[in-house]
Parts: C-alpha cells; sequence; structure tokens
C-alpha cells in the first residue's frame, strides 16, 4: 500500500508545469527535458542571469537559499569540505508534498571556482543522479549565462518518465528562483 502511495504522489508531483516565463511572455529557461534509454530523465536547462558569474556562483552554492530556490528542499548541509575548496559533500533532505516521505540524498560536488560545478549523488535515497552547472560570463562579466544538466532517476523505481515529467516541471521554477535570487542580492 506505501509503494501505491508513493507512485500516486509522484503521479501527481511529476505532472506537466507551466512553461517558465517572463511577465512579457518571452521564455527566460530553455530547458530541454526526455526519459533517457538508460531509465533516467534527462534535462539541460539554459538561463542569463544579469549578474556577475562570482555572484551567482555564491547564490547557487549556498546552502541558506536553497529552499527559497527550490520548496522540495527542507534542508542542505554541507558534510564535508576540502581545504582547497575544490570538493564538498552535501546533504539535502527533500519532501515534495504532505503525504510524500522525506527523502535524502549525499552528493559529492566538484568546484571550479566561478566556472563550473560537477555533482554526483553517492548516498541516501536519491543514489543516481549525476549533472553540472556550467557558468559563462556575459557581457564583459556584468551577466552571466547558466547551464543545467542532470541525468536521475525517480526514486521508488518508478520509469524515467516521472523523473523527466518532475524536471521538466522543477527545473525552470529552480532557475527563475536563482535568477530572482541573484537580482534581488546583486551587488
Amino acid at each position: 500500500m506505501q509503494g501505491l502511495a508513493l507512485t500516486l504522489l509522484w503521479l501527481a508531483a511529476a505532472s506537466p508545469g507551466v512553461a517558465a516565463s517572463s511577465p512579457d511572455n518571452s521564455p527566460q529557461v530553455a530547458a530541454e527535458v526526455r526519459a533517457g534509454p538508460d531509465g533516467r530523465g534527462e534535462v539541460r536547462a539554459t538561463i542569463d542571469i544579469a549578474a556577475p558569474p562570482e555572484h551567482v556562483w555564491k547564490v547557487i552554492l549556498d546552502c541558506s537559499r536553497a529552499r527559497r530556490m527550490t520548496p522540495s528542499v527542507k534542508r542542505c548541509i554541507v558534510l564535508e569540505r576540502s581545504p582547497d575548496g575544490r570538493m564538498e559533500t552535501r546533504e539535502h533532505q527533500i519532501k515534495r508534498g504532505l503525504f510524500s516521505p522525506l527523502l535524502r540524498s549525499i552528493s559529492r560536488l566538484e568546484l571550479d571556482p566561478v566556472r563550473r560545478i560537477a555533482f554526483r549523488c553517492i548516498d541516501g535515497d536519491i543514489k543516481d543522479c549525476e549533472g553540472r552547472w556550467l557558468l559563462t560570463p556575459l557581457n564583459q562579466g556584468a551577466g552571466t549565462r547558466v547551464i543545467y544538466e542532470n541525468r536521475a532517476s525517480a526514486p521508488f523505481g518508478l520509469p524515467s518518465e516521472f523523473a523527466a515529467a518532475a524536471m521538466r516541471r522543477d527545473v525552470p521554477a529552480a532557475l527563475l528562483a536563482l535568477k530572482r535570487e541573484c537580482l534581488e542580492t546583486r551587488p
């Protein structure tokens, strides 16, 4: 019965959402999402932000902002950081809805400061994910193009279509929230 309830919750949570756009209806997030042949959902999304890469970098890595940018994230903790600051291990606790279970994900991040964040799930309830954030300066460094890529399996052994549907809804919303957070706190 719990498996059925979890499946129904993921069905409801993974339903397609509204396309991410600005008030003038011009798209702000370009996203390509698909169910991969290997059982994973795959996403590649891009957004331009009128803030320097250094600021965008700090906002992406700030655990205290994680919940504002992705409401399903209930907690973000840096468990370990290498002395040179180029590697981190993080734990995220995720809860999608009132009746969904609290999921725990532990990821290893490889950091190439102000350019690239590569991540891979290594433990917890979400074990099968890998991706990266790429930051490219725009307008002589006054702006940043952010590219987000992720390949992940849905929890509970659900088909890749569920992971893809969740990505289709959640990734554009998270990138728009990142943009909002960057613009509100821009130096």
